[in-house]
């Protein structure tokens, strides 16, 4: 089996309003599934809306970084894995 490769990693939690801060490796969009893996936790969510500087997106692209709710705490560090 090959091994699983990040597509992005979460750089910040805004935990009032439940959203990560992702920076993408490769594109990421909507209707993407993903999992969002650290040390003691595993999110596992289907990308809904994406925002970049507060206005909405269909995709994140390579180097950027965009903020999407995510269902559960994600800590900065965590790594984001395509599904």
């Amino acid at each position: 089996m090959a091994e699983r490769k990040p597509i992005g990693k979460i750089i910040h939690f805004f935990p009032n309003i439940s959203v990560a801060v992702i920076r993408a490796d490769k594109v990421i969009k909507e209707g993407d599934k993903i999992s969002i893996e650290g040390h003691d936790n595993k999110v596992g969510l289907t990308v809904s809306s994406m925002q970049i500087d507060h206005v909405s997106v269909k995709a994140c692209k390579k180097g950027q970084e965009a903020g999407l709710k995510v269902p559960k705490e994600v800590k900065a560090g965590d790594l984001v894995f395509k599904e």
